[in-house]
Formats: structure tokens, C-alpha cells, sequence
């Protein structure tokens, strides 16, 4: 309180006594208890007015100890109870957050992890996935800006997710505590195998498989791939102390059509602790057919190469690369891609008229609109002679297939001669432009549909920017690859719209997450966001029928089959408010990567330990790590002086008081009949 706040309030005390004297003595006749009453009254409302006016800052202060953060983090998943280790985990948790003097010095968080990261006490070592990633980041999120230390009860072995090796901020200490048995057995395992998911018929589809061995002897062991009770490929491979890994290359036979399920295997004379991962289930669906897709240009651009290579990463498609005056036979071509068109392309498009090929129109700099004004009518160029960068905005409302926002508003601009864009007829859009943060109301990317003839338009050059800059915000190319995917998809398809539109995989390993996607389309053929999806999945060996309903997400729903066991399903969805259904089925192949292991991977471990500056420790090294945490220094709790200030005014008591006291002398004065 300043001298200043100390000197009104003496103020106050003189004019709140001055007054309450002028009141009820000043030329008063008689001085009774109930005037010195009623003055005393006055007195402390007319003060405590003042004071409100004054207003005056309290300052109170308070010690509060801050003790360092200790993380106790979990591994959850299922490789622990692979390994035997589920009940040891837990007793060294126990015994790590209920030590006194663990308690006393820090304060304890505990949580778990598996394919996800969260708070936890309690533990089932049921997760099917490892991402020690997911820790790391978390803990630098939760404990921002806070040197602490990081105790980790797990075997090491990660299943996904980044390398843990260096995610870990490396100023807080991590002391991994490895729990299973380190002992090296001999182990045969199919470390990794290789294969597109698809392949086409009457071809050959290439095999590539990572056997690894462990042991400390020469050992000889049979590969083989299976297919039913027919072997389609075997081979001999031999092991040594010296030789502990094994890369084969084959080529199987693509000779039926269809979802096709191979069991690949590496067996040996010598017993092992686990023949688990002896086995791996693959599987390939073969199609008879390869969609081709055209890019004609004039021209040379990166754009080409960029969507070349996104095309491509669907193994159903073929790209082929042509000039506007090579390209005859287009009953051959399921895709035209038009790149940036001029009068060169008269004949193409002349030609397709009668064909009826899709086509995707790209269009830049380079571009005759005039030209493409006279060839096509859903969309209406009036362009001037300037050229303009152009931002996306992403349509959610899109409905033509399902899409998500992959971070297009984060894309770097396309180039386009600047004018005036109208749509004309059916046409969707699924990115509109912006030039800077100013909408235009023009389209960036729209789909156009007339007399089953479908066009895709994107406006502008340089999009193999946005593929560069996917694979920056994603580190892989997948997603951008996926949205050009849709969009040939939707082009290649020449079958009429339907109504029920599911998206599923052929096949899935146990594990994984299992989604099912569907859109409902009204008869305006605009997504239903009303509607009412059920799918009901079969068991195609035990006939058992498991009920979801599908959830509504931005522009389509979906469906989690989480827990489903290993093998053969027919399912089907159903609109229940027009009874329209769509069958299908899929298959889960038997696979648990937690079931890989055979040791604890220390090695990785430890370089995590050397990493942070902490240090690793076994299992019945508990007592070290807790001494080793009580002597450490660093780890000192912190007091702090917590100084509050509140302003009188926001006493609301005290207003209350000088209520009551005038409220009071008012009632007394009357009661005395000295109103």
C-alpha cells in the first residue's frame, strides 16, 4: 500500500468522524447511548463509502513449493505380456511411485503407452501398437519449459512412429528401466516382407522378404510361400554368428483373379522360444485390367513429373506421356489429362467428342482460353493478359466423392492468367480461390458431369508445389498422392452415380485400424447428412453378426471395426430410411507385430539413456534408479512467493456491510422516533 492510499485513508477517518460529530452532536441537547450509537454507526458507513472510493490494493503473500516433475511412463502394449513381463512392469511401477522419498522430492505423474499416450495407474498390456514417439512428444507438450526427469518401464521395442532414439528433448534426463529377458535365444523371423497390394492377371508380382536370425550357431533353414496347401515359392537360406540377415527377391504368379491369401514361412531344424514370428500372412488382390491415363502437353513442366508419379502410386494405373499431335487411339485411354490446351489440341478434343473420354483440364500461363471457351461449356473464361497467384480454400460441403482437407489452404499459390471465372451447368466444387486472403467466388478446382461425361478442372500451374509441400507437413507424399488418386478414380469410373457410395480395403492385418467410409447421396444427388447407416458384419466361418452404427463426419461417414479377430467377412450397409444396401466383404489377415519379439531391444535403449545424459537400467536394477534419482541435485523443489493484489472494490462484503449499518441506524432512529 503506497504512502499516498495511507494518507486518504487517515482523510477518510477525520471526514467519516467530522461528519458523524456535525450529525448527532454538534448543538445537540442530550447525549445518550443511543445517539453514540447512531453516530458510531454513521461513522463506520460513512468510512467504509470512502474507502470504496479510495479503493485501495491489498497485497497478501503466500509460499508455494513447486517440486520437479518425475514421469513415470508404461509401456502398454501386448509385446510386454509376450514377453512375461506384465506383472514385473507392475511391480516396479509400484514400487517406483509409492517409494516416500521418491513422493516427497518430486511430484509423481504417471502415464501409459501403446498406439496412443495418456494418463494412467492402471494397466492391461492389451495395446496392439508400440509408438514411443507419441511419449516423447507428449511429455515435451505437458512439461513445457520444465527441466525434469523421465523413468521408462518398457522393452523397447517400438512397432510404429518415428524413432524414439531422438525425440526425446535431450535436457531432460531419461532413464529407461528394461524390463524381459535379455538372454539371446535363437530366433528365425520374418523381419519385413514387401509386396504391392495389388497386381495384374497373367503377370508376375515381385516378393521381397527380411529374414533375420539370432544365435550364436550356423544354422541352415527353409523359406517357403504357401498358397492353400500348394507351394508357389521355396527357397534354402543359411545363417551364421556372422551372417545374421537374409534379403530374398521373388516372383510369384499372378494367375487367378481376385483377393488372393499367401502364408509365408522360415523353418528350421533348431527349437525356438518363439515361432510366432516364424509366420507372415500376406495377401494380393489381383485385377485383370490396367487403367491408362494420358497427360498430353506441348509443353515441359514439373507439374507433369509431379502427377506422373502421384498417378503411379496406384500400382492400377499406367501413366503414358504424349504430344497433342500423337496421341489416335483413345478407346485405349481411361483419363485424358489436358495440360494447359491451345489450338494444338483441336483434334484431341474433336476426337474425344465422339469417344467420350473423361478428361482432366490443368490450365496456366500457357493457355489458350479462347480456345477452351469454344471447346467446352462448364466454365466460362474471361481472361486478361496478367498473370496472379492463387491460395485455395477447401469446400467441405464437396459431395461428389469422399475427400478430406489435407492442409490446402497451407499449399503454396498456382499461377493463372487473372480474369473473371463463372460456372455454367452441374459443376462441384472443391477448391475455390483466394488471391491473398480476398475470396474471388471463382473455382480452383471443380468437377463437371454432363451426359455421363465427366471433366475435372484444376486452374493453375505448379501444383507439384503442393505435392513438395504435403510431403513437408506429412513426411510422405501419401496423402497428396491419395487426393490425385480420388480424382482419377472419380474420372475413370464410367459407371452412373449411386446413391450409397462405401469405400473399404480388400484386406487388413489384425492390428490395424479398420475403417469403413460411406457417403449417402439424396435423389438431388447432395449429400444426405440425414441419413441413418448401419453396417452388419458376418463371420463368413463362425456366421456371428456384429451391429455398428456409422458416424457422421465432415462430408461422409464411417465406421471403426475395432477388436475384429483374424479371418474371412461379409458385411453389408444400409440406409434405414430408403432400405438401400450396399455387400461386399474383406478379409483380416493373422498377423500381431507384438508377438515379434524375443528380447528387449537394450541396444536402442540405451542409446536413448546416452542421448538424454540419463542412463538405463534392468529390471532388478529398480533400488539404483530410485537412488539414483534421490542423489541427483539438479531436481531441487522450488519456493515460490505468490503475491496476490485485490482491489477493495471487489469486496462484495463490504458493500453488504455498509448496507446493513444504514440500514441499522435507519431502523433505530425510528424506532426512537428521531426521524
Amino acid at each position: 500500500m503506497t504512502t499516498n492510499t495511507i494518507l486518504l485513508l487517515l482523510l477518510s477517518l477525520v471526514i467519516a468522524g467530522g461528519l458523524s460529530y456535525f450529525q448527532y452532536f454538534f448543538k445537540a441537547k442530550s447525549k445518550s447511548n443511543v445517539i453514540f450509537l447512531l453516530a458510531f454507526l454513521r461513522f463506520l458507513a460513512i468510512f467504509g463509502l470512502l474507502v470504496l472510493l479510495i479503493n485501495p490494493i491489498i497485497t497478501k503473500n503466500a509460499l508455494q513449493v513447486t517440486k520437479t516433475p518425475l514421469a513415470v511412463v508404461v509401456d502398454n502394449s501386448s509385446s510386454i505380456t509376450a514377453l512375461k513381463s506384465d506383472k514385473k512392469v507392475t511391480e516396479l511401477y509400484q514400487k517406483i511411485v509409492s517409494n516416500p522419498a521418491l513422493q516427497e522430492k518430486f511430484d509423481i505423474q504417471s502415464y501409459q503407452f501403446d498406439a496412443d499416450f495418456k494418463p494412467s495407474k492402471d494397466f492391461d498390456f492389451k495395446g496392439t501398437q508400440t509408438n514411443l514417439d507419441e511419449a516423447a512428444k507428449n511429455l515435451k507438450s505437458i512439461n513445457k519449459n520444465l527441466t525434469f526427469p523421465t523413468v521408462i518401464i518398457t522393452d523397447g521395442n517400438q512397432t510404429t512412429g518415428n524413432d524414439y532414439v531422438y525425440r526425446f528433448d535431450p535436457v531432460n534426463k531419461v532413464y529407461p528401466l528394461v524390463v524381459g529377458d535379455t538372454t539371446t535365444f535363437l530366433d528365425l523371423k520374418i523381419n519385413q516382407l514387401n509386396v504391392n497390394k495389388y497386381a495384374f492377371h497373367k503377370n508376375k508380382f515381385p516378393v521381397e522378404v527380411f529374414l533375420q536370425y539370432a544365435g550364436d550357431k550356423t544354422t541352415n533353414a527353409d523359406f517357403t510361400i504357401t498358397q492353400g496347401n500348394t507351394v508357389v515359392a521355396k527357397e534354402k537360406v543359411s545363417f551364421s554368428p556372422s551372417k545374421k540377415t537374409a534379403v530374398l527377391n521373388l516372383l510369384l504368379p499372378a494367375d487367378k483373379v481376385g483377393l488372393q491369401v499367401f502364408r509365408a514361412s522360415v523353418l528350421s531344424n533348431a527349437k525356438e522360444k518363439n515361432s510366432y514370428n516364424n509366420i507372415k500372412n500376406f495377401a494380393v488382390e489381383v485385377i485383370d485390367q490396367k487403367s491408362v491415363v494420358a497427360i498430353v502437353s506441348a509443353i515441359n513442366h514439373p507439374d507433369i513429373a509431379g502427377l506422373k508419379r502421384s498417378i503411379e502410386t496406384n500400382a492400377q494405373r499406367k501413366v503414358i506421356l504424349v504430344k497433342p499431335n500423337e496421341i489416335n487411339l483413345l478407346q485405349d485411354v481411361s483419363v485424358l489429362v489436358l495440360y494447359q490446351p491451345t489450338t494444338a489440341f483441336k483434334a484431341i478434343f474433336d476426337n474425344n467428342k465422339l469417344a467420350g473420354t473423361n478428361t482432366f483440364i490443368i490450365t496456366g500461363n500457357n493457355t489458350d482460353f479462347n480456345f477452351l471457351n469454344q471447346q467446352q461449356t462448364n466454365l466460362v473464361f474471361k481472361m486478361s493478359g496478367q498473370r496472379e497467384d492463387y491460395l485455395s480454400e477447401f469446400d467441405s460441403q464437396f459431395n461428389l466423392f469422399a475427400i478430406d482437407n489435407i492442409g490446402f489452404e497451407n499449399f503454396p499459390p498456382l499461377q493463372n492468367v487473372f480474369g473473371t471465372i463463372t460456372t455454367n451447368g452441374n459443376v462441384s466444387v472443391l477448391l475455390s480461390s483466394k488471391i491473398r486472403n480476398v475470396s474471388t467466388g471463382a473455382p480452383l478446382l471443380a468437377f463437371a458431369e454432363n451426359q455421363n461425361k465427366r471433366t475435372a478442372f484444376l486452374l493453375g500451374e505448379n501444383s507439384w508445389k503442393w505435392r513438395l509441400q504435403s510431403h513437408i507437413d506429412n513426411q510422405s507424399f501419401e496423402k497428396y498422392d491419395v487426393f490425385i488418386d480420388k480424382i482419377i478414380q472419380y474420372l475413370a469410373s464410367t459407371t452412373s452415380r449411386k446413391s450409397l457410395v462405401v469405400t473399404h480395403e480388400s484386406f487388413y492385418n489384425s492390428g490395424e485400424e479398420i475403417v469403413i467410409n460411406a457417403q449417402y447421396f439424396n435423389k438431388n444427388y447432395e449429400f444426405d447428412e440425414k441419413a441413418r447407416l448401419t453396417i452388419s458384419v458376418t463371420n463368413a466361418a463362425t456366421k456371428q453378426v456384429k451391429n455398428y452404427d456409422l458416424l457422421k463426419g465432415n462430408n461422409s461417414f464411417s465406421a471403426n471395426l475395432e477388436g475384429l479377430a483374424a479371418g474371412k467377412y461379409n458385411f453389408s450397409v444400409k440406409e434405414l430410411n430408403t432400405n438401400t444396401t450396399y455387400s461386399s466383404h474383406f478379409e483380416i489377415l493373422d498377423f500381431d507385430i507384438e508377438k515379434q519379439f524375443v528380447n528387449p531391444d537394450v541396444l536402442k535403449l540405451q542409446q536413448l539413456a546416452l542421448q538424454t545424459n540419463g542412463k538405463a537400467y534392468f529390471e532388478n536394477q529398480a533400488d539404483l534408479l530410485i537412488n539414483a534419482l534421490l542423489e541427483n541435485k539438479a531436481y531441487k523443489s522450488i519456493e515460490k512467493n505468490i503475491s496476490t493484489k485485490t482491489p477493495i472494490i471487489d469486496w462484495v462484503w463490504l458493500l453488504i456491510l455498509i448496507a446493513a449499518l444504514l440500514t441499522a441506524e435507519w431502523f433505530i432512529r425510528k424506532y426512537n422516533g428521531l426521524l
